[in-house]
């Protein structure tokens, strides 16, 4: 943050601001001055941006109260070594990865936008108590290597009381000679 305000007053005016010179400060920027007439401190304006979010700021079957519910979840990772994890309800697989080490990528940090997380659920009963892929995760799960019938992206699914015991298998990247 620092660097886009410094660039935005431009360096050299800011060492002139900071050895006591004169120099041109934007309007918008407010200058401290000691008795001397020196320069005390340079106050950066507010920042205008706002942060929005587009989720609910309360869920209504949460209560504070109640201990909250855990998913048991396992990865079996490539070389057949399984790794259980114990994940809140409403953390994504690609999470509930991470904070247990598997090696898990996920480049786009979550936001569907590539394939990196792919996942197998290994079972098909679970498979079927999942919600239905988006059409922008079949585009996406479109270019994993190793795609199944069974085939899903970690960050789009969501930890539920009803996967609860769920197994994923990460797929193969590549062939061994």
């Amino acid at each position: 943050m620092w660097v886009s305000r410094i660039s935005s007053l431009g360096f050299q005016a800011f060492r002139l601001l900071t050895q006591g010179q004169v120099a041109i400060v934007p309007r918008n920027y407010d200058i401290r001055r000691t008795s001397a007439g020196g320069i005390q401190s340079l106050l950066w304006p507010q920042q205008k941006h706002q942060y929005f979010c587009t989720t609910a700021a309360t869920n209504s079957s949460y209560n504070e109260d109640e201990e909250m519910q855990m998913v048991n979840v396992t990865f079996v990772e490539k070389d057949g070594t399984e790794v259980h994890a114990e994940v809140p309800v409403g953390t994504n697989m690609l999470e509930a990865a991470h904070s247990v080490d598997v090696e898990l990528e996920g480049a786009c940090e979550g936001s569907c936008a590539c394939s990196t997380c792919h996942v197998i659920v290994m079972d098909m009963s679970y498979y079927n108590k999942l919600p239905d892929p988006m059409d922008e995760e079949y585009d996406m799960l479109d270019l994993a290597f190793g795609l199944t019938k069974t085939s899903r992206l970690g960050c789009q699914i969501e930890a539920t009381p009803e996967i609860d015991g769920i197994r994923f298998a990460l797929p193969v990247t590549r062939l061994t000679p």
